[in-house]
């Protein structure tokens, strides 16, 4: 069935199951890889893939050009080490929770409506719940810090491709910028990835998660929103959370207890509540 022939929603919904599906498969090669190697080969082959099919004419960028995919990287860099780092310490549905205060701290800067204040200071109010539990000793402290600082990072990463996305045509620069990131990543992955010599076979495992937490989702959300409005794929984005625990559940049986979920409910009500209350909301911007 072609992709123009399946509704937006379900195409996003699946992007969403992808991307989730991708990270509960990379915390699965951990104990081989590392977490900055897995980090560091998911970046590699998501790089080499995209600069195979799409063809980058760089030789003519300029200097702003450069520097603008440049910048891209070193959040995308940031985000995927950061993140990974914390998916080793906190479940799944946890990270991904208190990952989406980057975004949404993003858009109270951009709005400063007083609405949007509220919705922020909801979803803190679900981040409180865990950090309650992390100083109880029920979740770890430094994985909610390191899953808030990736949301940072992913605040980033949405100024960050929004100027790259003004400057250079296509997807060019998220291609180039993959490549900046996996120059980055490779001081502290380096040796963890060559894990993958002694064991040819993680690295279909690190392929697997390079397309799915990459590649196909793009492909899908690009597709999806050519046909329907940003706001509406905000509010879809907002789904991340579920869509986490749920794979946590499944991939990594990590269950989550009734103050996780509340906390989770809280930060996806706030996320769809910041988008639909704003006609360009930058949760509409899903990290890579």
């Amino acid at each position: 069935m072609s992709r123009e022939r399946v509704p937006a929603p379900l195409l996003v919904i699946t992007a969403i199951a992808c991307v989730q599906t991708g990270a509960a498969i990379a915390r699965t090669l951990f104990d081989d890889l590392g977490v900055a190697g897995t980090a560091l080969l998911r970046l590699v082959i998501a790089a080499v893939v995209l600069l195979v099919i799409l063809r980058p004419s760089v030789r003519s960028w300029t200097r702003p050009q450069w520097a603008a995919a440049a910048l891209l990287g070193f959040a995308l860099a940031g985000m995927n080490l950061v993140f990974y780092s914390s998916l080793a310490l906190v479940p799944l549905g946890v990270a991904v929770t208190v990952e989406f205060m980057g975004p949404l701290l993003l858009a109270l800067v951009q709005t400063r409506r007083p609405l949007d204040f509220a919705w922020v200071v909801l979803a803190g109010g679900g981040v409180v719940i865990l950090g309650a539990q992390a100083a109880s000793g029920d979740i770890n402290g430094l994985g909610l810090l390191l899953a808030f600082t990736a949301g940072l990072f992913w605040a980033g990463y949405i100024v960050s491709s929004a100027r790259v996305g003004q400057v250079l045509p296509g997807v060019d620069g998220l291609a180039v910028a993959l490549v900046f990131a996996a120059v980055l990543v490779l001081p502290f992955g380096a040796a963890q990835a060559t894990a993958a010599v002694d064991d040819p076979s993680l690295l279909i495992g690190v392929t697997v998660v390079a397309l799915m937490s990459t590649i196909i989702p793009y492909g899908l959300e690009l597709t999806a929103l050519r046909r329907i409005p940003t706001r509406v794929f905000g509010v879809l984005m907002s789904l991340q959370p579920a869509a986490a625990s749920i794979s946590g559940l499944v991939i990594l049986d990590q269950s989550l207890g009734v103050q996780e979920l509340v906390a989770l409910g809280m930060v996806t009500t706030a996320s769809a509540g910041v988008t639909l209350a704003n006609k360009d909301a930058s949760l509409s911007k899903e990290p890579l």
